[in-house]
Order: structure tokens, then C-alpha cells, then sequence
């Protein structure tokens, strides 16, 4: 009955900038990158919506070691792809200064009916995120385990924040990427739903009104994926360092199981108010780890660090079940103790006062650990 550690797989995928060497903007070069990547990696290399993105996806992971080194070979394929033809690849959830008025669709029907449907929005959606898959094979309980996470997501993305700048502009926030994905009609915290007949009532309405054309469309910062037995976590920048994604991935899955044997044994769900969620999530965009989050379910503010080691004792005994404990950890804590992404590459600015010197920084992180 139930599933056992092993069918808790983990996909990661993670949507890269292409940038210029010389100006350090962002560059439409993805096809060309694209062939030669596909050439040594293969096909999970993808294209996204813009031109000057390219997206990897991990095979099926059992462990986090497998993570890691497909995170490895996929960055390295990619990176090695971009050098070869002449440009250089970035991690961060926006980019410093390139403006959405200069990027090219990527020409594909898909995302030319996305760019129709959502227009203005479409056009500012230059953003990059870390998408986390992990394998449920029970729809139910995969419903279940979404509604008992909900709580959890706000300091994920605090942990993760990695877009603090935009158009040129210090933004405020953290994860200013949230602010700018989380404006489509379909994106944002689902709220709890009973079951997985009333989600699918909910998919087929929304497909009935002509609000979406199928249940992908659906971006919800964690949603049951459409084509695979997973549940997807949607709500994290994408990463500048392999070990913060290794990071994500093991909270994500330590979520999952937790959850999973709350609902397996019937264990009452914490109902918190979608307005506090809200609250929450916004309050860990616009601070990340830099001030004090939301305890949604004390219903105050507290330290982001208090948070943040709540919520690793709450995952404590599924990462020590899987001996994950020592490495995910000492990730967080290190996370805690240098920053996000965000506060990097604030201070990378601040030496100089150029958006340059963060893309050079960036570069560099996104590359860190691909050569072993």
C-alpha cells in the first residue's frame, strides 16, 4: 500500500538566459545552440518562449546524486554549446537590463498562440524558473499532498530569489520574476480543492469557457502536471548554483513524502486563508531571507531564519528516512548564511555600480561544479 522512497522521482527542469560576452544583454540565439546541444546531450534540451532562453530538462531522477549529475551534464552541454557558437549562459530568475521590447518569439505555433492570447503580458514574460517534478502515481493523493504543501511554498521561494533587478531598475524585491509571472490569469497559489474529482471539474469548466485550451495551462506555483504522475513545483526562480537546485529538489521531494503520509493517515489538513498565503508568498518575494516572513501557520512574522528552520524541521525525519538530512541541511544553512541569489547579485552591483559586473557574476556561478 503507498509508495515506496524510490517511486519518489525527481525531474528539474531549468530555463537559462543566453547572453552577449561583450554587452552582456541577452542574445537570440537559441536554435543555433539548440543543434549543437541536442547534438551531445540530446533532446532534453529544449527550446522556451523567447529566443534568448533555452530550457533543460533532467531525465527521471531516484536520488539526489542522480540530480546532481544530470544537472551537471545538461549545464555543460548547454554551456558548451553557447561557447562554441559564441555566447555565454546565465541562471537567474530576470535579466539585469535587457528590455522585452528586443527579444524575438521563438517561432513555434505554441508560443505564437501564447503571445495572441496574452499579449502585453507575453511580451514582459522574460523570466526564468526552476520547475521541480516528483513522481505520485495516486492522482488523489497527488491532490491531497498539493493542498498540505500549500503552507510550505513562500519560504521556497524566499530561499531561491534570484531576480532583484529589472529593465536596468533595482526592483525592491527578491524575486521580482514572482511578481511578473504570477499577473496571468492562470498562474499563482491554487486553493485547497477536495478532491481529484473536483479538480478535474475545475480543468473542464475552465476548458469549457474557453479560459484554457488544455489543463498545461494551468501555471500554478504547484499543480499536478497534465502529462506525467507527478506534482509539479512551479514557484522557484531558477538557481544560479547547481547546489541550490540540488537544494530545491531535495526540499521538494522531503515536501511530497511529508505530506503524502499526512494524507495516507488521514491526518487533518492546516486550512490557512488564501489571503495569507498571499501575504506570504508576496513577503517572500520582497524580502526573500533579507527581513521577516510570514508564519502562516502562527499567523505572524517571524525572523525568515525561523522560518526557514522550521519548515527544515518539518521535513527532518523523510530527509533523514532517505539519508538526505546532512546534505540538504547544510545547503539551507549555507543559504542562510550567504544569501540568495538575490543578495549576490546585489552585491556584485554595489562594488561598482554596473549590471555588467552581475552578469559576469552570474556566468560564472551558473558554471561553477559543470566541468566534474
Amino acid at each position: 500500500m503507498g509508495q515506496s522512497i524510490e517511486d519518489f522521482t525527481i525531474g528539474v527542469e531549468e530555463e537559462y538566459q543566453i547572453v552577449n560576452p561583450e554587452t552582456r544583454e541577452l542574445r537570440q540565439r537559441a536554435q543555433r545552440i539548440l543543434r549543437k546541444a541536442q547534438a551531445t546531450v540530446g533532446e532534453d534540451v529544449t527550446n522556451e518562449l523567447y529566443l534568448s532562453q533555452i530550457e533543460i530538462g533532467t531525465p527521471v531522477c531516484k536520488t539526489l546524486g542522480e540530480v546532481r549529475a544530470e544537472l551537471v551534464r545538461l549545464r555543460s552541454g548547454v554551456i558548451n554549446a553557447a561557447q562554441r557558437e559564441g555566447s555565454r549562459i546565465v541562471a537567474a530568475g530576470t535579466h539585469p537590463f535587457s528590455h522585452w521590447e528586443d527579444q524575438a518569439i521563438t517561432p513555434k505555433p505554441r508560443y505564437y498562440g501564447i503571445a495572441a492570447d496574452f499579449q502585453q503580458l507575453a511580451r514582459e514574460q522574460i523570466i526564468f524558473g526552476c520547475h521541480v517534478h516528483v513522481g505520485i502515481s495516486d492522482r488523489e493523493l497527488a491532490i491531497q499532498v498539493m493542498n498540505r504543501a500549500l503552507p510550505w511554498l513562500a519560504p521556497l521561494l524566499a530561499l531561491t530569489g534570484n531576480s532583484p533587478f529589472w529593465l536596468g531598475m533595482e526592483t525592491g524585491y527578491s524575486s521580482y520574476r514572482t511578481e511578473l509571472f504570477q499577473r496571468f490569469p492562470m498562474a499563482g497559489t491554487p486553493h485547497v480543492l477536495a478532491s481529484r474529482s473536483e479538480y478535474d471539474d475545475l480543468v473542464t469548466s475552465l476548458i469549457e469557457t474557453g479560459s484554457i485550451s488544455e489543463a498545461s495551462k494551468i501555471y500554478w506555483d504547484i499543480r499536478p502536471s497534465s502529462h506525467f504522475e507527478t506534482l509539479e513545483f512551479r514557484i522557484t526562480d531558477v538557481c544560479t548554483s547547481i547546489d541550490e537546485a540540488v537544494m530545491v529538489a531535495g526540499l521538494c521531494r522531503a515536501l511530497v513524502r511529508t505530506c503524502y503520509s499526512h494524507a495516507e493517515r488521514g491526518l487533518p489538513i492546516e486550512y490557512v486563508r488564501p489571503e495569507l498565503l498571499r501575504a506570504a508568498k508576496w513577503r517572500a518575494s520582497r524580502y526573500g531571507l533579507e527581513g521577516e516572513l510570514i508564519d502562516v501557520e502562527a499567523r505572524r512574522a517571524v525572523p525568515a531564519a525561523q522560518l526557514i528552520k522550521k519548515f527544515l524541521e518539518f521535513l527532518r525525519p523523510s530527509l533523514e528516512e532517505t539519508e538526505e538530512w546532512d546534505e540538504i541541511g547544510t545547503l539551507v544553512f549555507e543559504t542562510l548564511d550567504r544569501g540568495t541569489g538575490a543578495k549576490r547579485q546585489r552585491d556584485a552591483y554595489s562594488q561598482r555600480g554596473r549590471f555588467e559586473d552581475v552578469v559576469d557574476l552570474l556566468i560564472k556561478e551558473t558554471a561553477r561544479d559543470t566541468e566534474s
